[in-house]
């Protein structure tokens, strides 16, 4: 169960940082600096509140106490000793109540002090924060814009690799089918492949009646020019030379037969 609990926060973490942006991390931080500032500043405020409320009610004790004199001082002037000594009690009280408000005015005040302190300190802080946040922005922006084009420069640079690839077995496959086809043009040629269509036959014997007439050709020639040697016609030669070609092929006929 341990390691079943290892795996699924180790993968809940790998999760979690895949789905994290830095940039949303940060202005979250800074949003948390913003609010604990504003907090601070109105603990501030607070604090500088009841010490004027306490500067007010001392004020107003002080008034009653220099009030309660004077009328204990005309009393005493009109020999009423009993509403002097009376008066100067209620101030003696007031005083005691004045004190007490002086001390805790005090303590107001270097309170509000600190916090007035901690707010600035604070405030540049989060100043600070705030520039260094942006920074790592816009460095964070700039290497991920980077990353995204050497992805895609990658992914063009794979492809063209394919294309090229594809290219090079297009033309390997066509060399080897010309290869083939000119061994089989030998092999046909050289008769060594028989031509089951029986085009090559008929290839022979186109080629046995050129080689005839050829040679009749030939034959022709030879008797014209025999013919203008013994001073005859050239007709009546190459009429004999059919002749004689006529008797040839009739002797060779009758040969063939026996």
């Amino acid at each position: 169960m341990k390691r079943m609990g290892m795996i699924f926060r180790a993968k809940a973490n790998k999760a979690l940082d895949r789905a994290e942006d830095p940039r949303e991390t940060l202005d979250y931080s800074y949003q948390k600096q913003l609010e604990l500032l504003q907090k601070v500043r109105r603990g501030v405020a607070d604090v500088a509140t009841s010490r004027k409320r306490l500067e007010l009610q001392l004020n107003q004790l002080q008034g009653q106490s220099t009030k309660l004199e004077d009328q204990g001082r005309k009393a005493l002037a009109l020999g009423r000793e009993d509403l002097a000594r009376e008066a100067l009690s209620r101030r003696a009280a007031l005083q005691q109540q004045v004190t007490d408000l002086e001390t805790q005015h005090q303590t107001l005040q270097g309170e509000e002090e600190k916090l007035t302190l901690a707010a600035q300190r604070l405030q540049a802080k989060v100043d600070a924060f705030r520039t260094r946040k942006e920074t790592i922005k816009a460095t964070y922006t700039a290497a991920q814009a980077q990353t995204r084009i050497g992805e895609a420069f990658s992914g063009i640079s794979e492809e063209m690799g394919d294309v090229g690839m594809a290219i090079q077995r297009a033309e390997d496959k066509t060399a080897q089918l010309q290869a083939r086809a000119g061994a089989i043009d030998e092999l046909l040629a050289s008769g060594a492949l028989d031509d089951q269509s029986g085009m090559a036959t008929k290839d022979d014997i186109a080629a046995e009646l050129d080689r005839i007439s050829g040679g009749t050709d030939v034959e022709l020639e030879l008797q014209r020019m025999k013919a203008e040697l013994a001073g005859g016609s050239p007709q009546q030669a190459i009429e004999g030379g059919k002749a004689d070609e006529g008797q040839q092929s009739q002797t060779q006929h009758k040969f063939d037969k026996q």
